[in-house]
């Protein structure tokens, strides 16, 4: 406090509320300007009867009025300021409701989730699905990684010897981001509801994933665990040395012509030479026959051979879309990366196996 009933800046501030920098704003502006200014030095002094006026300027500000309309507010008379209030919160009401209206919008975009093609997305999950784990023993692999993002949705599945991932272009993006782990035998068993439907919606859920089509859901439940980073194990893959593109139906039909154990693939110059090793690990004496045939394919890349444990490589064909599939080979020991020719946003990675007896099959 000074001397004479006036009041310095700092004692005006604590008693209405509002700092030593907003009074010398609003000394500036003039809504609220000091009685009496030191010549020598420019401290500004206020009288007690501003502190009322002070108060009521933090108030209208606090409320959002322009300071224009405080202005006329604090200089004008009681009618005048109180129609300028009653405008202000008017305008205030008309903007409430405008943003909620605006906020109930985002909320039904965002409850509503991303839509697909029913029949896409049951294709999907059929390809995808057979290369998650059968083991529990670590129970996030027997999941599907189910991710949305602003222009697609992504549905990968691993068990560390197989890896298969599908992206998918929705029908109507959803403006958030989010992803799950669904448990594969859930997501396998709605394949025949999704069949029955056009669209479906898919959104993430504190109790799971939901899928809403033609006024019915269907809720499956998730694996509260990390997922492997596959993109980091795609990014790492070595570069392809070896191509080989060749019909799915017939390699298919060598691995059904009897129970292999492994299935050796030759690449030799432009010749492709698929072996089914049957006697391998069934404990009998006597050698079992092995099938070695030649199967057409369009190759380019050095000389190679590689194998594959059928339980491994029959699930990766069966999901494969189109007549051809393509084989890109980094290495012997390297996962190979099975595409469709067709399907070319279908990524499936197949773990080879050692070749038992390789001396025997290069000679």
């Amino acid at each position: 406090m000074a001397g004479n009933g006036l009041i310095t800046i700092g004692g005006l501030a604590r008693a209405c509320g509002l700092t030593a920098s907003a009074l010398r704003f609003y000394d500036d502006c003039g809504l609220l300007v000091p009685v009496l200014v030191d010549a020598v030095t420019g401290y500004r002094y206020y009288s007690e009867a501003q502190v009322d006026r002070g108060v009521m300027i933090r108030r209208l500000r606090g409320i959002g009025v322009p300071l224009e309309v405080v202005s006329e507010i604090v200089h004008g008379d009681g009618a005048r300021a109180g129609r300028l209030l009653d405008e202000h919160v008017a305008e205030l009401g008309q903007r409430a409701r405008e943003a909620a209206a605006v906020a109930r919008v985002i909320k039904e975009e965002i409850g509503a989730g991303v839509v697909l093609s029913a029949a896409v997305l049951a294709s999907a999950i059929d390809q995808v699905r057979s290369a998650a784990a059968l083991n529990r023993e670590i129970p996030v692999l027997t999941g599907v990684l189910v991710e949305s993002s602003a222009d697609s949705v992504t549905l990968t599945a691993t068990d560390r010897y197989r890896l298969s991932t599908r992206a998918l272009v929705p029908e109507r993006p959803s403006g958030g981001a989010w992803s799950v782990v669904v448990d594969a035998g859930e997501l396998g068993g709605i394949g025949s509801w999704l069949r029955e439907l056009d669209e479906v919606s898919l959104r993430a859920a504190d109790d799971g994933l939901v899928l809403t089509g033609d006024r019915s859901e269907r809720r499956c439940s998730t694996i509260d665990a990390a997922f492997p980073d596959y993109r980091a194990m795609l990014a790492g893959l070595g570069a392809v040395r070896t191509r080989v593109v060749v019909g799915r139906d017939a390699l298919l039909t060598v691995l059904e012509n009897g129970a292999a154990a492994q299935v050796i693939f030759s690449v030799d110059g432009s010749e492709f030479f698929v072996t089914c090793d049957r006697h391998i690990g069934h404990g009998s004496p006597q050698p079992q026959p092995t099938a070695h045939l030649r199967v057409p394919a369009a190759i380019t890349g050095p000389d190679i051979e590689f194998a594959f444990s059928p339980k491994t490589l029959r699930p990766a064909l069966m999901s494969a879309i189109g007549p051809e599939i393509m084989l890109d080979i980094a290495a012997a020991d390297a996962p190979v990366v099975v595409r469709s020719a067709t399907d070319g946003d279908l990524t499936t990675l197949v773990m080879p196996t050692a070749i038992a007896n390789s001396k025997e099959h290069s000679a």
